[in-house]
């Protein structure tokens, strides 16, 4: 089990540096996250693979950490201005001609593309931190809307807009340098 847990600590180390934007803090949770496995490899019955049983432990590890720095005081949350996506829309809301999404092909087939993963780790870094950690909370470590909420200390409403501001600059991000380009820019 060792030698697994060692190969599997690079996506660890990455996956948590995305979520945390912190290396020690990442570190810190990759080696939380092994050393539990190592010390529960009993418990582990084969029902799933060994990185998909890691990786559980190693999301409730970066829960525990954003939920301490969310204990201690910190800046408040600093997202995308109303008016950044204003040019994509008309007055009704609709998309503008020129701003409308590209075709996006198979998204199956890109979503198994490890070059598309690199893509989309680039655009979420791109995000404002605040603004990609709302979204990783919810869609990677899928905390509920609720609890995102309490723990942050802002509104629903709050959170619905920054979870959508952060899809929609993703969006963009991914149209431009994955789907319009054919995945060659990073």
């Amino acid at each position: 089990m060792e030698n697994d847990l060692t190969s599997l600590h690079g996506d660890m180390l990455k996956f948590a540096r995305l979520q945390l934007r912190d290396d020690s803090a990442a570190e810190d949770a990759v080696q939380e996250a092994m050393a539990a496995a190592l010390s529960n490899r009993k418990s582990f019955d084969n029902r799933s693979r060994l990185k998909t049983w890691v990786f559980g432990i190693l999301k409730n590890k970066i829960v525990d950490i954003i939920r301490e720095r969310i204990r201690a005081p910190s800046s408040a949350i600093v997202d995308i201005p109303d008016h950044a996506y204003d040019d994509l829309f008309d007055e009704n809301g609709h998309w503008q001609e020129d701003a409308r999404p590209s075709h996006w092909g198979d998204p199956e087939k890109s979503a198994s593309d490890q070059q598309f993963w690199r893509i989309f780790e680039a655009c979420l870094n791109r995000l404002p931190e605040n603004t990609a950690r709302i979204f990783m909370m919810r869609e990677m470590l899928g905390m509920e809307t609720e609890e995102i909420c309490k723990e942050l200390g802002i509104s629903p409403t709050n959170c619905w807009v920054v979870l959508h501001r952060a899809r929609m600059g993703l969006r963009l991000c991914l149209d431009e340098r994955w789907f319009k380009s054919g995945g060659l820019e990073c």
